[in-house]
C-alpha cells in the first residue's frame, strides 16, 4: 500500500501529464518549478518573464507547469511534485494553523466587483434587495463574504436573504449578465474588465469593501506560494523568482506593446485588451508587505465573522507567517 503523500504525489503527476506539461525534473537551487493554470491571468506574467529572459537573468530556471484546476496546484505543491503554486492568503493560514509552513508573496491585488449594465437603475448595495445576482466564486468567495459584510453593516442588510442570488462558473455568470438574465453579477476583475469594456460598470468592488471594512490600503488576493523549507534551502531561487517577476510586472506596468504581444493569449483587442492593461496595472501590488499582512489580518477576522469554520477552520486569527517576509541577504 502507498502512502497518502505518495498517492498525492502520483495524482498530480497525473493531472500535469493529461495537459501535456513541461516532465517534472528534480529540484535544484536554480531550478523553479511553480504550477498554474492554463489560462489564468498568472501566464501572462510568466509568459512576459520567460520571453524577455528575466528568469536567466535572475539566476534560475523557471519549469511553467499547467493545471487543470486549483484544487491539482495545491495538491502537487503539498505533495512536493512542485515547488510554487499561486493561491490566496485564506488557505495559505489555514494550512499554517493545521501545522503546515507554506508562505504567500503577494501577486496581485486586484479583485472581483459587483457589475451592472450601464443603463442600469442599480447604485448602491441597497438597491440590490429583491434583485437577482449572480456570484461567481461559490458561497466562501472572499469577495462576496467582504461585501455581503459591507452590507449588513452599513444597510443592515443580509444580500442572500434578500437577493435571488445564483452561483456559477465565471464565464456563465458574465454571459447571463450579458443576456439581462441577471440584475447584477459579482466575477472575478478580469471577468470584470470584458464586462467593463462592453458597456458595464462597477456598482462596488471588492477593494472598496476592504478599505471601508478596516483596510488601509490595497492587499493581495493573490500570491506566490510555497514552503518556508523550500526558500530557506533554496533562497536565490525564491529571491531570483521574486526579483523576475517584479521584473515583468514593471514591463506590463509601462509598456502598452507588451499588451499588443500578449493579445493573443489574452484573447482580448482594442477596447477590451486596454481595460484588462489597466486593470491588471491597478492591481501590482505597492506597498511593504508587512502592512499588507497587518491589514490581511483585519480582513481575515472580517471574514472569519462571517465564512466561520467552513472558510478559515478553527483558527480566529489569521496564522502568524502567512506573508512571506524576505530574510535580509
Amino acid at each position: 500500500m502507498i502512502s497518502r503523500r505518495e498517492a498525492l504525489r502520483l495524482a498530480a503527476l497525473g493531472t500535469a501529464t493529461i495537459l501535456g506539461a513541461h516532465p517534472i525534473a528534480a529540484s535544484a537551487a536554480s531550478k523553479l518549478r511553480i504550477g498554474v493554470l492554463k489560462f489564468g491571468t498568472v501566464s501572462w506574467e510568466l509568459d512576459t518573464l520567460k520571453h524577455h529572459g528575466f528568469d536567466a537573468a535572475n539566476g534560475i530556471e523557471l519549469d511553467v507547469i499547467y493545471f487543470a484546476g486549483e484544487d491539482a496546484t495545491n495538491v502537487a505543491m503539498l505533495a512536493g511534485a512542485i515547488d510554487m503554486i499561486v493561491t490566496d492568503w485564506l488557505w495559505v493560514s489555514r494550512q499554517r494553523s493545521d501545522g503546515g509552513d507554506v508562505t504567500f508573496a503577494p501577486y496581485s491585488t486586484a479583485v472581483g466587483a459587483i457589475m451592472v449594465k450601464d443603463a442600469s437603475p442599480i447604485r448602491t448595495i441597497a438597491d440590490l434587495k429583491g434583485k437577482k445576482l449572480g456570484v461567481a466564486g461559490g458561497a466562501l468567495d472572499k469577495s462576496w463574504l467582504l461585501i455581503q459584510a459591507l452590507a449588513r453593516r452599513d444597510h443592515g442588510l443580509d444580500l442572500p436573504s434578500v437577493s435571488d442570488v445564483v452561483f456559477g462558473a465565471p464565464p456563465l455568470i458574465s454571459q447571463k449578465a450579458i443576456q439581462g438574465e441577471l440584475d447584477a453579477a459579482l466575477n472575478f476583475w478580469h471577468f470584470c474588465a470584458r464586462l467593463e469594456a462592453g458597456g458595464f460598470r462597477r456598482l462596488i468592488g471588492a477593494d472598496d469593501a476592504q478599505t471601508a471594512l478596516g483596510a488601509s490600503g490595497p492587499v493581495s488576493a493573490l500570491g506566490y506560494v510555497f514552503h518556508d523549507k523550500w526558500a530557506n534551502e533554496n533562497p536565490q531561487a525564491a529571491r531570483g523568482f521574486l526579483k523576475a517577476s517584479a521584473q515583468a510586472k514593471d514591463l506590463l506596468a509601462r509598456s502598452d506593446e507588451e499588451w499588443l504581444r500578449l493579445a493573443p493569449i489574452i484573447r482580448a483587442e482594442g477596447p477590451e485588451l486596454a481595460k484588462l492593461r489597466d486593470r491588471y496595472r491597478e492591481g501590482i501590488p505597492r506597498r511593504p508587505v508587512a502592512e499588507e499582512a497587518a491589514d490581511a489580518g483585519k480582513l481575515y477576522r472580517v471574514l472569519a465573522g462571517i465564512g466561520g469554520e467552513k472558510l478559515v477552520g478553527s483558527a480566529p486569527e489569521m496564522a502568524p507567517g502567512t506573508f512571506w517576509l524576505e530574510p535580509p541577504q
